[in-house]
């Protein structure tokens, strides 16, 4: 969520620039970090499969209008950022940057909405026992595992408000981010000036969005598996009482919380403070952490089904043999090497801050 600034800046590309010269800055600014985003996705989708593969199957087997949505989307992005600049373009650039920018917009907004499902509940069906059957010829599908109830096939999010405000959360997140982004690394200061001005502009629709998810999220009904008979069950307040309950979890959601507001304030009062970036960046990573384990700890169904609340997808019911969770947990252990190299790569690549005529002489302009 934190890499999806670079969505959020393609989202403004038209909006934020009012010369091609900034146009130019902001693409080649975005295009060296694209590809952090795209592969972290990737990952996320690899883990899921390894981790949870009834998750992974149920969501991206019956939800599909939705991930096929969102990978089309980050497919313009590669697409535009491979060709925005080549010789003999004949389509031009700003064919180009309208692929950015429908990736920065409903990327960003799909992801968000998704994600809200593990909160709201889907319209799927788990019968494990199918798996026992033998197969008919005049029906391959008598063995399916787990199967959607409608035709929309994950669409059917977006007729609960409470997706559309983790969508529109997303979105105005990756943009607030982006904000930051430029102010951090522009030497430009016109664009850095309208940098701040978005920032207050994005900002707002930002933590008016959160909050009502969240609000609405803590009062509401949740998603509670007995511990003794894995049933699921409706629970009144149950998200707010996981971080009454975990307070470790709890108290870095408030921690995560703090910091991307203190990131974001300092940057609109102080026009010498420019490190905004990294402060909210932390916030955000610890925040999404926090609401991402109240779905699943605690007893909490993860992945809950709103048509039938006993196909609700857990930790327990949900995940891989004990060797492949074995393996992941060795393989996770290579996380702070890759954290690492991110880090080397990035500073590598921001030794000064962005101006256009020091990008004539690159080796690689977007």
């Amino acid at each position: 969520v934190l890499l999806l600034f670079v969505q959020g800046g393609q989202s403004m590309i038209f909006s934020l620039s009012k010369s091609e010269k900034h146009r130019f800055l902001l693409v080649n600014s975005l295009g060296r970090k694209w590809e952090y985003t795209f592969t972290t996705l990737v990952t996320f989708g690899g883990a899921a499969f390894a981790s949870f593969p009834l998750f992974y199957s149920t969501s991206f087997g019956g939800a599909y209008w939705v991930w096929m949505l969102i990978l089309f989307c980050f497919v313009l992005q590669a697409v535009a950022y491979e060709f925005h600049s080549k010789p003999g373009n004949t389509f031009g650039k700003k064919t180009y940057r309208t692929f950015l920018f429908i990736n920065g917009l409903f990327g960003t907004f799909l992801l968000g909405a998704a994600v809200a499902t593990f909160f709201t509940g889907s319209d799927f069906i788990v019968n494990k026992g199918n798996i026992a059957l033998v197969t008919i010829a005049s029906d391959p599908t008598a063995r399916v595992i787990s199967g959607w109830q409608n035709g929309w096939h994950g669409l059917e999010a977006l007729a609960d408000f409470r997706n559309w405000c983790l969508g529109f959360t997303v979105l105005f997140l990756s943009r607030t981010l982006a904000c930051l982004f430029f102010i951090n690394r522009m030497k430009d200061e016109d664009l850095v000036a309208r940098s701040r001005k978005f920032l207050l502009y994005n900002a707002i629709p930002f933590v008016v969005f959160f909050l009502t998810f969240v609000i609405w999220i803590f009062f509401s009904e949740g998603y509670a598996v007995d511990p003794k008979t894995s049933e699921v069950v409706l629970q009144q307040y149950k998200y707010f009482f996981n971080l009454v309950e975990m307070p470790i979890v709890g108290i870095t959601f408030l921690v995560g919380v703090v910091l991307v507001l203190f990131g974001i304030i300092a940057s609109l009062l102080s026009s010498k403070f420019k490190n905004g970036i990294f402060i909210a960046g932390v916030g955000t990573v610890l925040t999404v952490l926090c609401l991402f384990l109240i779905t699943g700890l605690n007893n909490t169904a993860f992945y809950p089904s709103s048509t039938n609340l006993q196909s609700s997808l857990t930790i327990q019911n949900a995940s891989s043999s004990p060797f492949t969770l074995e393996a992941m947990f060795y393989v996770s252990l290579l996380v702070p090497f890759v954290l690492g190299y991110i880090i080397y790569a990035w500073r590598a690549l921001e030794k000064k801050k962005f101006a256009a005529e020091d990008l004539k002489d690159d080796g690689h302009v977007y």
